[in-house]
């Protein structure tokens, strides 16, 4: 290989854009993954019977439409197609009732009964200032946002506990719609900022959507190493790293780990300071993620779930509030709250004719090695009854399992790090720069740096910009989508 001007260690979302951006910005680039495949938790596998694709953990995208890394790489133009159900999402109540949110805020509210005036109160401005909310929300948080009508109804209650906000609700089924958004945060629903978590997943599915990758969310990550590759850079699978000093020598190095395996790979090389506080960084429950092989449609016993790309399963605000409190708490809930995604509803390619994958996933305490599948398994039949009758196979990960596939999940923990008022605003520690390390050309740009979890590459792009400017003296913008064919394309990022 020739001499890389930039190593980046890990390939999920984050390392392919760190990647892109570094390649669009004419460095050498390899990127070096410890499993067969890159992508981390941006994969498809198939994980139950031939012939069913499996997203291996990240689904359902609405911070990928929003994001403006994305909207600049140009996901259409590069033949990803991100592809809407009718439904955004649903969470199904005993007796056939459910709370359906679909891109409309004037119909989801109708739905609400007398929390109709309510929901459009506190979703309207949200929903509308999707691009202002997103844009501060995908940053690297180090500068206050421009102020907008959005950002001032978000800081009313997005600091707050989903209880604060569910208060104001009276209608079971708004109730149920605030605890299935706000349980995405991984916390219990009397913690700060659940509130915020929850808000800001609704706005997106009115202001984006929260669609499915057609064919599989790898066709994302497949076409990030594309751009890698094409740009001369290289990409290496099978070989995890365990110290800093196997590296090749490069100009840079930028590591998407988790800051308990940056502490392993630098061992003494950090000083003490940083390195302790690397170690107080705090990691959220884990998963048990249950992908089932299904013969036909899921029978949901509300007719509007059977449009839907994802489902919040767990029953009523206080149902899903005690099985998180007991999940906090170290235990495993009887009845957990569950989320499924149905990528059938939109995409008939994920399994043969007639036939449909169906992802699913719950909470559980770190490092759980106990299988859910069956606790699943009934929370699903209690909302669409005859669902066993049609799963063909199974295939359960516990938290442990997810963890030693994925290092940067410790104890299972797919975000990453807890997502705490503090871990939002100083992650993974209180530095002005978040990005770099005290290691010169040592750069982090996993989920635990900002702006945090999910599939939208900024920890990757903004640690790169950093790189950049830092080592290369590159200050311009970037421009990631160079020679797609598109008018006007967005340049640049903050």
């Amino acid at each position: 290989m020739t001499q890389a001007d930039a190593i980046v260690v890990g390939s999920g979302p984050n390392g392919l854009a760190a990647a892109v951006t570094l390649t669009a910005a004419g460095l050498r680039v390899h990127v070096i993954e410890g499993a067969a495949l890159a992508g981390g938790g941006c994969r498809t596998s198939e994980l139950t019977l031939p012939g069913f694709h499996h997203d291996v953990c990240s689904a359902a995208h609405p911070l990928a439409a929003a994001s403006g890394f994305f909207q600049r790489f140009g996901l259409a133009e590069r033949g990803i197609d991100l592809i809407h159900p009718e439904v955004v999402f649903a969470h199904p109540l005993d007796g056939g009732g459910a709370a359906v949110v679909t891109r409309s805020v004037a119909q989801t509210g109708r739905r609400l009964g007398s929390d109709e005036t309510a929901y459009s109160a506190l979703m309207g401005p949200l929903a509308d200032g999707v691009d202002d909310l997103a844009a501060a929300v995908l940053s690297s948080m180090r500068r206050p946002p421009r102020p907008s009508s959005a950002l001032l109804a978000f800081a009313r209650d997005g600091l707050r506990p989903a209880t604060a906000v569910a208060a104001r609700l009276h209608t079971e089924q708004a109730r149920a719609l605030v605890a299935g958004v706000a349980a995405h945060a991984m916390m219990p629903l009397t913690a700060r900022p659940t509130a915020g978590v929850g808000l800001l997943l609704a706005a997106l599915a009115h202001g984006v959507g929260w669609p499915v990758v057609a064919g599989g969310s790898a066709r994302l990550t497949d076409a990030m190493v594309d751009a890698v590759t094409a740009g001369g850079g290289t990409v290496e699978t099978g070989r995890w790293v365990q110290s800093l000093d196997e590296l090749p020598a490069a100009r840079v190095i930028l590591l998407d780990v988790s800051p308990r395996s940056l502490v392993a790979l630098a061992g003494d090389r950090l000083p003490a300071r940083y390195r302790q506080a690397l170690t107080r960084f705090r990691y959220g429950p884990g998963i048990c993620k249950v992908d089932f092989a299904v013969s036909g449609p899921v029978p949901w016993t509300n007719r509007h779930c059977a449009l839907a790309g994802t489902l919040h399963l767990g029953g009523s605000f206080e149902e899903v509030a005690a099985g998180e409190a007991e999940v906090a708490a170290g235990r495993h809930p009887g009845s957990p709250y569950v989320l499924v995604v149905q990528a059938g509803v939109v995409d008939p390619t994920r399994a043969p004719a007639g036939q449909q994958t169906l992802w699913a996933y719950c909470h559980v305490p770190s490092g759980s090695t106990v299988d859910m599948g069956d606790r699943v398994q009934r929370q699903i039949e209690r909302f669409a009854p005859g669902f066993g009758d049609l799963v063909l196979a199974r295939h359960s990960a516990t938290a442990a399992q997810t963890a030693l596939d994925n290092p940067n999940y410790v104890g299972g923990d797919i975000a990453a790090g807890a997502q705490s008022v503090r871990q939002i605003l100083a992650r993974p520690t209180a530095r002005w720069n978040p990005y770099r390390t005290p290691l010169p050309g040592v750069y982090l740009c996993s989920a635990s740096t900002p702006p945090g979890p999910g599939v939208h590459g900024r920890c990757g792009e903004l640690a790169a910009l950093t790189a950049l400017r830092d080592r290369f003296a590159i200050t311009e913008p970037v421009d990631v989508g160079a020679g797609l064919p598109r008018a006007a394309a967005p340049q640049g990022a903050t």
